[in-house]
């Protein structure tokens, strides 16, 4: 099978396999694309939580996207994991140099297990200048009501919040909905001329460990190939949607999805 696209993912590395630069290079892969990766941290974790965080140095940082991406052109960015003000002005700094224009912004900030990723001066940074350079960016309930300060009950709480972003500079948002206690999952999307709600099967299930690195490396992926962001939100989510409802049910925690669920194996391993 011919590649389809490059897509960089920066982003922490999970040791569970289940999130982070890992659940990325594999939504990547299974899509029909290349990814190339500048690791940001290294996390030890497993389903049950994160015992601690390694940072790599920024300076590091900028130099695996910048020696990477200078060789293998990507088609689009993925932007995860940024725990530091120093580390976004690195990342900054490198996409400007590398002129990209289609940019994924997940802004992770709390792991599944509860553990904060990211410090307060990182976050006021992140909403002054990483938003407005992305293509959209893609919160989850928690990271939302952190980055506009609106708490979020419901899907009209969703809009407040995804129009604060706009407002901030985002060019679109996605404001995923799986937080609220709600029979089917509803993913809001928005951007200055369009406007959209994803409604999708609840599944009763703990193994949702990494949906959010997932759905926005799918995005990234999507995005990369030609779709419009809208259609790639959309295509992203049911990607997710079927990973979670074949999740190999590893861990004794929050266990990870399925990400090779579009992958059709012919052959009979001997």
């Amino acid at each position: 099978m011919k590649l389809k696209s490059k897509i960089l993912i920066i982003a922490g590395s999970d040791s569970s396999g289940g999130a982070g630069i890992q659940a990325d290079i594999k939504t990547v892969t299974s899509l029909g694309s290349y990814a190339l990766t500048a690791i940001t941290a290294v996390t030890v974790q497993n389903t049950k939580g994160v015992k601690s965080v390694i940072t790599i140095p920024p300076n590091e940082i900028k130099n695996q996207i910048i020696y990477s991406a200078k060789d293998i052109k990507p088609n689009a960015v993925k932007i995860g994991m940024l725990h530091s003000k120093i580390v976004i002005k690195k990342v900054l700094e490198s996409l400007e140099r590398l002129s990209i224009k289609k940019i994924v912004l997940d802004p992770v900030m709390i792991a599944k297990g509860g553990t904060r990723l990211i410090d307060d001066e990182a976050i006021k940074f992140l909403k002054k200048k990483l938003i407005s350079k992305a293509s959209i960016v893609t919160p989850n309930i928690p990271e939302a009501e952190i980055l506009t300060g609106v708490k979020i009950f419901n899907k009209n709480d969703m809009i407040f919040a995804a129009n604060k972003l706009i407002n901030l500079g985002a060019k679109s948002v996605l404001i995923k909905g799986g937080h609220l206690n709600s029979k089917k999952v509803e993913d809001i999307f928005l951007s200055k001329s369009d406007f959209r709600t994803f409604s999708s099967l609840r599944y009763k299930t703990k193994n949702t460990h990494g949906t959010g690195c997932t759905l926005s490396s799918a995005i990234a992926t999507y995005l990369s190939c030609g779709k419009t962001i809208k259609k790639a939100c959309e295509l992203g989510i049911k990607y997710v949607n079927s990973a979670i409802l074949t999740n190999p049910n590893y861990g004794k925690g929050h266990g990870p999805i399925n990400h090779i669920n579009s992958i059709k194996i012919n052959k009979k391993f001997r």
